[in-house]
């Protein structure tokens, strides 16, 4: 007979059912695990301290993003560049800003109230503040116990003054009272530490909690947010860090207008003396030679020559600028790190490219200190100014040609003049001649002057680069922890813990558990499942006896004949994988369920190895097949009628012999299914485990069909993988599998078969397959 492949279900059906079938009897466990769960967040929300988020914007000057500054202020902002939004927030997120505001805050030195669960920050619930003299350098502590008595402070017994700098076990410290103190009830008579943290340590928590961001591409708006405990200490720490943000820029700025100052004041000093040395000579030259005025010629020649000597001073400041430019660029001369101001120089290409030189400097400085030398901007701006500087000094260099050739056209243009000059008597040509320088340095001096007053109006209005849109400002409700966020990973997590759980239950385990799994791996057709019997009970198939497991012997009866049984074949071969899959105890109570239909069968104990049926029925085994298969019986003699079942009869296996495979095929076995066949309606041979022995082979090519037991929880799934390929090679003939012991599955009194689940007969536990008829009729017989 052809094997019959399983029904197919839909594979999302199949799928579905599996995993009810697989995880729903055990929904007591889930529930206690959900339950654990739920009371386990609620434990954690009871007891997590709350966090808030502080938020605040600024909005910074960036070339890129088009702000442009037309402000009068902004126009007297001379040294005032324009900022990198992405730099900005490097700069702002930089351990220096961080740690000044540590410093200013006292952040190094957190007090903390003692809870019986979980601490809590003490930063409004303190009476005190704790103050380091030397913020840089002290000894570190991680609790310290106070207690304010009396303004005076207790720690391990020793008491210290407010307000005063005292020498304490942990360095020199100054206790004052807290401005923002909060007396709660929660707080009251709680123990309070505080502790000692380095700066470095602070900056670093600091800046975890700490979120820098642009608001979007093209705007020059950045966010800035803070996650803390206290929500007045986030909206102080961002209002601080701003604050310094400001100040560092201002401070930056300030620096180059001083140092711009203080070249323009050196220029002026020199040219003072310089010209007071000039106006001197003219005096004491006219009263010398008694001179009051020059003639118009005198004075049309001066006037030339003077505009041209006026140009050639123009020209040699320019040199001299480009020089000292020079140097500062090739690193010769560095005015402090400043580039000096280009006085006189009015090619904007230069200008251009030195300011964005400064600019680019001052950002690399800036970045130096908050970043490490492998930093992608560091590096970009260090390529920025090695391309700048020879750029400049190509420029310089073409200029001071120009200025050379321009110097010497005006030169020869004098020499004609004084040549003109010589006519003029020679008392007239010396005062024209200090005239002229007089002229000449009183002009720079004018000009100095008018620098300098620049320099300073800029110094004195400097204002920063970045202006405070939003000022901090911490939200109502916490940000963490979210209370249904932390419900639903408490639900969702037990629900996959239990899952889990079943099936890691399932993975250690290598034996066959689940219908399913027979389906997926042998095409042999399931014929019936049979629940386990926990009373151990042999027989269990009595007349008269309404059992599930009675009901499911039935069925099995039934689907005999799906198997081609019938009055002409009715040889059943019942055999297993390995000992103990209950092979005998199918045998047994399928011979009583055929028995009870007033059918007559015989079972045959053919496993002669390890024989159970006679044990089951308490019959003797001394005579029986061994003793045929050597024929010192005849089969009349070894069939014995079993106790209390006049329809069932048995023939024992005999003996154990030596040799029971070798046995099997003397010929002898023919001759006995042969009488059996004229005699029996139904012929049930209890056969040897197919793994360790090849009984089982031998015999099933005289049977008709062959009922193959697995047992729940015994039956190896690396044999059942093996049973299609192995039947090629040896084949059981017309198999199909009895699905023995199935267990209740999941917790007890609550789960389902690890079959269908919904049995074959009917069962409590299945009220809709349940025969009310028949009930109904037993009833009514009973009363």
């Amino acid at each position: 007979m052809e094997e019959k492949k399983n029904y197919a279900y839909p594979e999302e059906e199949n799928f579905f059912r599996d995993v009810l079938n697989k995880y729903m009897p055990f929904w007591p466990l889930f529930v206690l695990l959900v339950a654990l769960g739920v009371a386990g967040a609620w434990v954690y929300l009871r007891y997590k301290v709350p966090v808030y988020k502080a938020s605040a914007t600024i909005l910074v000057k960036d070339d890129k993003k088009g702000m442009d500054g037309t402000s009068i202020m902004e126009s007297m902002d001379m040294f005032g560049g324009k900022k990198i939004v992405e730099n900005e927030i490097e700069v702002i997120k930089s351990r220096t800003l961080a740690r000044e505001v540590v410093r200013e805050l006292k952040l190094y030195a957190p007090v903390t109230v003692e809870g019986k669960i979980s601490d809590r920050p003490g930063y409004l619930s303190s009476p005190i503040t704790v103050e380091v003299k030397n913020p840089d350098s002290f000894q570190t502590a991680k609790q310290v116990y106070f207690e304010l008595k009396n303004n005076w402070v207790a720690i391990d017994k020793q008491n210290y003054s407010l307000n005063k700098w005292v020498n304490t076990p942990y360095g020199v410290l100054k206790f004052t009272l807290n401005p923002k103190y909060q007396k709660t009830a929660e707080t009251t008579d709680r123990p309070m530490f505080f502790a000692l943290q380095s700066i470095k340590e602070s900056a670093s928590q600091l800046l975890s909690r700490l979120t820098v961001s642009a608001s979007s591409k093209q705007s020059t708006v950045i966010n800035l947010n803070y996650e803390d405990e206290v929500p007045v200490r986030a909206e102080e720490i961002l209002n601080a860090l701003v604050t310094v943000y400001n100040n560092a820029a201002i401070k930056d700025k300030n620096t180059l207008a001083a140092n711009t100052l203080e070249f323009v004041e050196k220029r002026l000093s020199y040219v003072v003396g310089e010209l007071d040395s000039v106006e001197g000579k003219m005096q004491d030259y006219r009263m010398k030679n008694k001179l009051v005025d020059i003639s118009a010629q005198g004075q049309l020649y001066l006037q030339t020559v003077g505009a041209n000597d006026q140009k050639i001073s123009d020209l040699d400041m320019q040199q001299a600028v480009l020089g000292e430019v020079q140097n500062y660029v090739i690193g010769k001369t560095k005015q402090g790190g400043i580039v000096p101001s280009t006085l006189g120089i009015t090619d904007p290409v230069l200008s251009q490219l030195l300011q964005t030189l400064y600019d680019s400097e001052l950002q690399y400085e800036r970045l130096k200190q908050t970043t490490p030398e492998n930093n992608p901007i560091l590096l970009s701006l260090a390529d920025q100014i090695a391309k700048i500087k020879p750029n400049i000094l190509e420029n310089i260099r073409n200029q001071k040609r120009s200025l050379a050739a321009g110097r010497g056209d005006l030169s020869s243009t004098n020499g004609r003049f004084n040549s003109m000059l010589s006519t003029i008597p020679q008392k007239e040509r010396e005062l024209l001649e200090i005239s002229r320088q007089q002229s000449i340095k009183n002009n720079i001096y004018t000009f100095l002057l008018q620098k300098r007053e620049e320099t300073a109006l800029s110094y004195a209005s400097t204002v920063a680069d970045s202006r405070l849109v939003d000022v901090a400002e911490a939200g109502r409700f916490p940000v963490s922890p979210k209370p249904k966020m932390i419900y639903l990973i408490a639900f969702f997590g037990s629900i996959i813990l239990g899952v889990g759980l079943v099936s890691l239950k399932d993975v250690i385990n290598n034996t066959i558990l689940y219908r399913s799994e027979i389906e997926k791996l042998t095409t042999a057709p399931i014929l019936g499942e049979v629940m386990h019997e926990p009373s151990k009970s042999p027989i269990i198939i009595m007349e008269g006896k309404r059992t599930f497991i009675a009901e499911q012997f039935r069925q099995l009866r039934t689907s005999l004949g799906y198997l081609g049984i019938n009055s002409r074949k009715k040889r059943i071969m019942i055999t297993s994988t390995i000992s103990g899959e209950g092979k005998s105890f199918i045998s047994a109570n399928l011979g009583v369920s055929l028995a009870l239909m007033g059918k007559k069968v015989v079972l045959l104990e053919m496993d002669m190895r390890k024989p159970k049926l006679a044990e089951h029925f308490n019959i003797s085994r001394e005579t029986g097949l061994s003793n045929f298969f050597i024929g010192s019986k005849d089969p009349v003699e070894v069939i014995k009628t079993v106790p209390n079942q006049p329809n069932l009869f048995l023939i024992p296996s005999g003996p154990i012999p030596p040799n029971p495979s070798e046995l099997l095929v003397n010929g002898k076995l023919e001759e006995l299914l042969a009488y059996l066949d004229k005699t029996f309606d139904y012929i049930l041979i209890d056969t040897a485990p197919v793994s360790p022995v090849t009984d089982a082979y031998l015999i099933s090519p005289l049977c008709d069909a062959t009922l193959y037991v697995i047992r729940h929880g015994v039956t190896p799934k690396m044999f059942i993988q093996k049973m299609d390929e192995q039947n090629k090679i040896r084949e059981l003939k017309n198999r199909a599998i009895v699905f023995n012991g199935v267990k209740q599955r999941g917790v007890k009194g609550y789960g389902t078969s690890y079959g269908y689940g919904n049995g074959y007969g009917y069962t409590e536990d299945n009220p809709k397959k349940r025969n009310f008829k028949q009930e109904l009729k037993n009833l009514v017989n009973l009363k």
